[in-house]
């Protein structure tokens, strides 16, 4: 260590890039299958209470009361359950994510235009079809801001998976929580993290953008003007 702060933080990641890289692919892995899975199951579901919105209430009630409980809480009714190692931190993860992804898929089945779900209907188009190709393509923005939040959030959860033996970036963190001078280490660590929040959330948030249709429609509109006559 040379003693500046700066120096040393950019030295270890030369000496220990491969490291440092091969534990931001775990990072972003755990999250990105945790996710896949809560979306696997938090679709449907946000699927199925915008048709039965009576389940709405409990459902949503349910997702949130997991999001109260500590991570580090859940993290440890996890342990016990299935012991250490990635496996629990995804599972924790799924956990998490639920909550935005079914409300956001509910938010976005319900907020379609009624008028335009008749309009299929009166086309002959039967629950399923205007299921997929109306109500889902107009509620894609709406499920991809879901995602987004689900995976921004899942981000954190796993910086926490290293305390039960997963192998994450905060494995860095805690080495420099328990060296005397270990403010590199920290930094060595909390920096990648920020670095995968911020880059999944700008992608995200450009893929939410790109599919609301009320943009495309805006973008379509004023690339395509009106042509005024002058009397």
């Amino acid at each position: 260590m040379t003693g500046n702060v700066i120096t040393d933080f950019f030295n270890y990641f030369i000496v220990n890039g491969g490291y440092i890289f091969e534990l931001f692919f775990n990072h972003l892995l755990m999250s990105i299958y945790g996710v896949i899975f809560a979306s696997a199951v938090g679709i449907p579901i946000g699927i199925l209470i915008a048709r039965f919105s009576k389940l709405s209430g409990l459902i949503i009630t349910l997702t949130n009361i997991i999001q109260t409980i500590p991570v580090i809480a859940m993290l440890a009714i996890m342990m016990l359950v299935m012991g250490l190692g990635n496996t629990t931190v995804v599972v924790t993860v799924f956990f998490y994510a639920l909550l935005p992804i079914i409300k956001n898929t509910y938010t976005g089945i319900s907020n379609v235009d009624s008028d335009i779900k008749d309009a299929g209907k009166s086309m002959g188009m039967t629950r399923n079809q205007v299921l997929t190709m109306i109500e889902l393509p107009l509620a894609l923005s709406v499920i991809i801001g879901g995602l987004r939040i689900a995976l921004v959030v899942a981000i954190g959860v796993v910086a926490v998976g290293s305390f039960i033996g997963a192998t994450t970036l905060s494995d860095i963190i805690i080495r420099g929580t328990n060296a005397s001078e270990g403010t590199v280490f920290i930094l060595a660590g909390a920096v990648p993290i920020a670095i995968i929040a911020v880059l999944v959330d700008i992608g995200l948030r450009l893929l939410e953008r790109r599919l609301d249709p009320t943009r495309r429609k805006k973008a379509k509109s004023e690339t395509n003007p009106r042509v005024q006559t002058i009397n």
